[in-house]
């Protein structure tokens, strides 16, 4: 089988037509250039220059040759140069996972950025809730994750990527809808349109803590894992939900949203931050540098 080297110096000889320019070209002296030419030929067998004193013609077989060994050529050249931006970080794939409302506020950020500093890795996005993205991220099916910080999970490292906290979201019209704020109490056994325990344990328990803390009773009547769910259900009338304040701009029409007052020390229960999360198992040049141009730099593990 004939070799790089081989197929470079007949490139070099056909389109120069001349063994001591070619040699020059490729920065190699000429015996060993003609040592090549004529490995090639034996390998193919066939002869590929016609040689005189005064010039170098390429065979019919030459001319066959030519177009091939020009795309392997090219084809060897772009490998290496893949190969080369893959180590570096310049190329690939990333799969980024994501919740439904971060796919809405952080999610379009990154992608800017990646756009910018990255043009030649490709993201493949995939959304799923916190749960399924941590299982993702531990079989190595995504990268990345945006996700809520639920639980540790061994092998997976997360850093905090956006703050956030919950808000009442009420029908439109609502008694509550006044713009001065809910408290907790007056939520007390209005229908709750709730988190799902299996898909949404952070946020559902979050939501029971919050009551917990005013005394109030949680009378759950809807159940759902993603939070634009829980706003079709408000917004058809069925109830109230605590949704993150991230939400507040991409809900449907029959929507309006109320801060969280009270009781003492609610500012520091009512957090539902946003965690960036990898592998440490599976982190490739692109993801590593995808990782060090979006802010944060907190780790958790």
């Amino acid at each position: 089988m004939f070799s790089w080297i081989q197929l470079e110096s007949f490139g070099a000889v056909a389109e120069e037509l001349h063994f001591g320019a070619a040699a020059a070209r490729l920065n190699m002296a000429q015996p060993p250039l003609s040592r090549q030419i004529q490995l090639l030929e034996r390998e193919l067998g066939a002869v590929l220059f016609e040689r005189s004193s005064r010039k170098v013609e390429l065979t019919a077989a030459g001319r066959t040759l030519l177009p091939s060994a020009r795309r392997i050529l090219d084809l060897c050249s772009k490998t290496e140069l893949e190969v080369r931006r893959g180590s570096s970080g310049d190329a690939g794939a990333i799969t980024i996972g994501y919740t439904a409302i971060a796919g809405q506020s952080a999610l379009p950020g990154i992608l800017r950025l990646a756009s910018r500093h990255l043009p030649g890795v490709s993201l493949v996005l995939r959304e799923a809730v916190s749960t399924d993205q941590l299982d993702g991220l531990s079989r190595g099916s995504i990268a990345i994750g945006l996700l809520r910080p639920i639980v540790a999970r061994r092998g997976v490292v997360s850093r905090p990527l956006m703050e956030d906290r919950l808000v009442a979201a009420l029908p439109e019209g609502h008694q509550l809808a006044t713009g001065k704020g809910v408290m907790l109490k007056e939520l007390d056994g209005l229908p709750l349109m709730m988190y799902s325990t299996a898909e949404a344990r952070y946020f559902h328990d979050l939501v029971m803590r919050l009551y917990d803390s005013a005394g109030a009773r949680a009378n759950v009547t809807q159940f759902a894992s993603q939070v634009p769910a829980l706003l079709a259900f408000v917004a058809a009338g069925l109830g109230v939900s605590l949704v993150p304040a991230s939400a507040m701009g991409f809900a449907p029409p029959g929507v309006v949203f109320e801060e969280l007052v009270g009781p003492a020390g609610l500012a520091d229960l009512n957090r539902a931050d946003l965690d960036i999360a990898w592998s440490e198992s599976n982190t490739t040049p692109a993801v590593t540098r995808l990782l060090e141009i979006i802010p944060g730099d907190t780790t958790r593990r």
